[in-house]
């Protein structure tokens, strides 16, 4: 099972909270896992791009409570999890089923956290299972990155510093760091983002062969 893309989080039928993402990197790792023989479930945000390989099997979702529901439901059935969509925070506590209109006063918002998807994976996750994740960082890369990675019980964690030029959103190539439990940090050369899908799956196949 594989994430990608942004999540939107509605403020009213024409307005939502989102991000810049644009799931390349997810659909490279989905493209790769399936041309090498997985079947892949690919939760897919709100995002323009196409998939082609016929393994693979696209659910497309529009909030992340949407993409908590579909992951936490095909988690169970998966051996191997990478969750590289970039994930709402936060949503509106109330979503105004009108467009809101331009007033003279302040329009504040009362946000709430989202579910935690990466955290619940890594809770209901069993030996058999490999879970990876993302942590798309704009300060403390490595600090933030491994941070999440114990916190979320995660096998591995890929950290992606989106202010580096050629990373991060939108662009075809990305520049990222593997970090592991046990403390070693992996860090990749500016790659495209097929070339770090394929050394994402590599590293994962060792990692379920140890």
């Amino acid at each position: 099972m594989i994430t990608t893309g942004p999540t939107y989080e509605k403020i009213d039928p024409v307005r939502f909270i989102g991000n810049y993402s644009s799931g390349k990197m997810g659909l490279a790792i989905a493209e790769e896992f399936a041309g090498r023989g997985a079947e892949v479930v690919l939760v897919c945000g709100p995002v323009n791009l196409k998939t082609s390989h016929p393994a693979i099997r696209r659910v497309d979702v529009e909030s992340a409570a949407q993409m908590y529901e579909v992951t936490s439901k095909e988690f169970v059935n998966s051996d191997v999890a990478v969750l590289s969509a970039a994930v709402a925070d936060f949503t509106p506590k109330e979503k105004a089923d009108h467009k809101i209109k331009r007033g003279k006063d302040d329009l504040l918002l009362e946000l709430l956290p989202t579910k935690d998807i990466a955290a619940e994976l890594g809770r209901i996750k069993t030996a058999s299972q490999l879970l990876v994740g993302f942590a798309l960082e704009t300060n403390d890369e490595e600090v933030n990155a491994l941070s999440k990675m114990q916190r979320k019980n995660l096998d591995m964690i890929v950290a992606n510093d989106v202010t580096l030029q050629g990373a991060g959103f939108n662009s075809d190539t990305n520049i990222v760091k593997f970090l592991f439990p046990d403390g070693e940090v992996r860090e990749l050369e500016q790659m495209t983002k097929a070339e770090v899908a394929e050394e994402l799956l590599n590293t994962v196949l060792r990692l379920r062969k140890s």
